[in-house]
Formats: C-alpha cells, sequence, structure tokens
C-alpha cells in the first residue's frame, strides 16, 4: 500500500506533463440553436441492434442504447455518439438530460477545447459517455474546419495501426463455431471468458483456428486467485497475448498479486476509468484498455496514452458496441497503441457511418478530414 501511495505521489505531475498540444473544439449541448447563430448540436436517441447476442461473463444484450449527436458551426458538421453498455450505468434518459442542461454559448471559439471540456466535465459527475459524445463532435469538426483527419494532426503514421481483434463471445457450440469462421479474416481473437465454458470455447477455437493468435476478456468473471493464475499458465500454453480484467474492479490486491505470478500480461478494462487511474494502477495491472465512453472522449485518451507510455504500460484502444462515428474516433489513436480492439461496429447490424476499415485484420484509416467518417443516407 505503501508503494501505490508513493506511486500515486509521484505520478500526479506526470499526469499534468502528459497533456499534448491542444488543438480541440467548442459547441453547444443544447437541442436549440446557439444565440451566436453560429453553434448547434442536436442529439437523438439510436437503438443499436446487434447481429448476434452478446453473452458475457455477467450478463447478456442483443441491443445497446445509444445517442447520435451533431454539432454544426458556420455550416460544418461534427459528428459524435454516446454508447451505454449496462455496466456504465448511462441511459438514453441521463444523456439527453446532461446534454440539454449544458451551456455552451458562452464559448465563441471552437478551438478552446481545454476551457469548454472543463467547463463539461465538472457540470455534473460521472456522465462519462454523454462527455465522450461531444467531444467525439468537436474533434470531428475541428479536424473538418483545419481539413485534416486527427491522426495527422498529432501526427501519427496511419502506416503503424496495429491488427484489430475480432470479439467471440460466450455462446453455445454452433455460435461460437460461426462465429470463429466470420473471424477468419482476423490476425488476432479476443475471447469473452468468466463462466465455465472458458475451456471449452478455448479449445473450439484452437481445433478450427490453430496457429492465431488469441486474447481472452474475463470482465471481472473469475472469482478466486489460484483458479486465475491456473488458466494463465492454461492459455499462456495456447498462444494467447494477455488476460483483460480477470477480477472484479474492486479487487486491487488480488489483481496485484496475480500480475506478480502470471506468464501473460494483465489488462485494466472496467476497473480503468479516467486519466488519475493510470498512475494508480501503475504495479497493478501491466496496461491499460482505453475506451471513449469511459474516458470522456479523445482529449483524455490522448493524454492516457502518454502518460502511460511514461511510465512504461501497454497500451490498448478498445470500443464498445458503437457506430463507426466512435469507433473511427478511438482508431485515429491506434497507430500509437500495443494493442486494439475495435470491431464494435462490426458487431450491429444498423451502422449509421462509413469509416475506418479493417483490410487483412489491421485498421485501415483513411485521408478524409475530421474523425473520417461518412454518413450513411437514410439512417
Amino acid at each position: 500500500m505503501d508503494r501505490r501511495k508513493f506511486l500515486v505521489g509521484a505520478g500526479m505531475g506526470l499526469i499534468a506533463a502528459a497533456a499534448p498540444i491542444s488543438l480541440s473544439a467548442a459547441g453547444n449541448a443544447t437541442r436549440k440553436v446557439a444565440k451566436t447563430g453560429r453553434l448547434n448540436l442536436s442529439f437523438f436517441p439510436y437503438e443499436l441492434k446487434l447481429r448476434h447476442a452478446f453473452n458475457l461473463a455477467r450478463y447478456s444484450r442483443t441491443t445497446t442504447p445509444d445517442v447520435q449527436v451533431q454539432l454544426e458551426y458556420d455550416g460544418i458538421i461534427g459528428y459524435g455518439e454516446a454508447s451505454m453498455p449496462p455496466y456504465l450505468g448511462e441511459s438514453v434518459e441521463s444523456v439527453t438530460k446532461f446534454l440539454s442542461s449544458l451551456d455552451l454559448t458562452q464559448f465563441n471559439d471552437p478551438f478552446k477545447i481545454e476551457d469548454i471540456l472543463t467547463y463539461v466535465d465538472n457540470v455534473a459527475p460521472n456522465n462519462r459517455a454523454a462527455k465522450a459524445s461531444i467531444d467525439i463532435a468537436l474533434h470531428d469538426l475541428l479536424g473538418k474546419i483545419m481539413g485534416q483527419p486527427w491522426y495527422k494532426i498529432w501526427g501519427y503514421s496511419p502506416e503503424k495501426t496495429p491488427v484489430t481483434s475480432f470479439t467471440i463471445g460466450i455462446d453455445e457450440e454452433k455460435v461460437v463455431r460461426q462465429k470463429v469462421e466470420e473471424a477468419r479474416p482476423y490476425k488476432l481473437i479476443k475471447v469473452k471468458m468468466g463462466l465455465d465454458k472458458d475451456q471449452e470455447t478455448i479449445n473450439i477455437i484452437r481445433e478450427m483456428m490453430p496457429d492465431v493468435p488469441i486474447c481472452v476478456d474475463v470482465n471481472q468473471g473469475w472469482n478466486s486467485k489460484e483458479h486465475a493464475l491456473e488458466m494463465c499458465h492454461w492459455l499462456n500454453e495456447r498462444n494467447c497475448v494477455f488476460v483483460e480484467q480477470p477480477f472484479d474492479k474492486t479487487w486491487i490486491d488480488e489483481t496485484a498479486w496475480l500480475r506478480e505470478r502470471s506468464p501473460l500480461p494483465i489488462i485494466a478494462d472496467e476497473a480503468f476509468q479516467r486519466l488519475a487511474d493510470v498512475v494508480r494502477f501503475k504495479g497493478v495491472y501491466d496496461g491499460i484498455n482505453i475506451k471513449l465512453m469511459k474516458s470522456t472522449g479523445l482529449h483524455e485518451a490522448h493524454k492516457m496514452v502518454t502518460l502511460a507510455r511514461a511510465l512504461d504500460m501497454k497500451v490498448m484502444i478498445g470500443c464498445m458496441t458503437e457506430t463507426s462515428c466512435a469507433v473511427t474516433a478511438a482508431a485515429n489513436l491506434s497507430p500509437v497503441v500495443d494493442f486494439a480492439d475495435l470491431d464494435g461496429n462490426l458487431l450491429i447490424a444498423n451502422d449509421r457511418f462509413e469509416g475506418m476499415t479493417v483490410e487483412n485484420g489491421k485498421i485501415t484509416l483513411h485521408d478524409r478530414p475530421g474523425l473520417g467518417i461518412i454518413p450513411i443516407p437514410g439512417l
């Protein structure tokens, strides 16, 4: 515990130092046109329909609630969204209430994103997906104003994007085999675990795809340190790359115990939320999974990458089940991460955008300004 207190104290300066040069934007988060007549943010609920039931260790669902956002400035439109899986604790009602409560008419310069997003963050605690929807739309808007995609604004090389994993959820054997067939174009398979079928699922995948690397996401499903360590050794013998969120997010000491003994890196997901958690989890996890719906968007996610690198931690960029709007936003950070899990748009049947693509398993970024997305007509 003393070691962790020291790391937190020593690392707070790194949090401040992690902030990159900011080029970001502002907007009006009400349903009405701003008093200046230059800013207009509109939003509406949009239920995401999943291609397959999404089965995790603690729940199952066939849809995901979502709120779509449009920010208009001088005739230019930026797009954003808030996706709300159950564990975030947000809803369509809470997101629309939060967005309606904001007064951004006080900001007349869309490039003052630090001031604007600080204001948005301080309006109310939590509401991370709602805040992310503003942030994503601001980045899309500003990139379009500047005429550049965000990976270029940050100075990243699109050639350095990693492969993305393809997720296979917990399911009966017939469905697992179907999903493995769908996963054949991908170079990394992500397997949901945390129930009694863990080894059975891995064995099916290894029968059908013996050589493709896998990673596993337990979604807080393991309840024993000893069982977790045994599974890590078993998975290590089956070409597993890492284990994500093995225990309940409150099991800090147990996770540190496992990390010290595991042959595989341990990555934080549900336990990891905001920038300060990077320092807090140094020595507890080997790395972090950044998701825009948890980090409040790209602005903070970019700082997380910088800080994690300074602390010699691995970085993964992930997503919820989202449209190509938020997934492509996250993909702009992918050239500087170790792992990517950006298949959330591939898991839904009613995507509203064209965005980043996956070619031969690898994330491919387009040269379009902003996030790099195009609305699909009629959706």
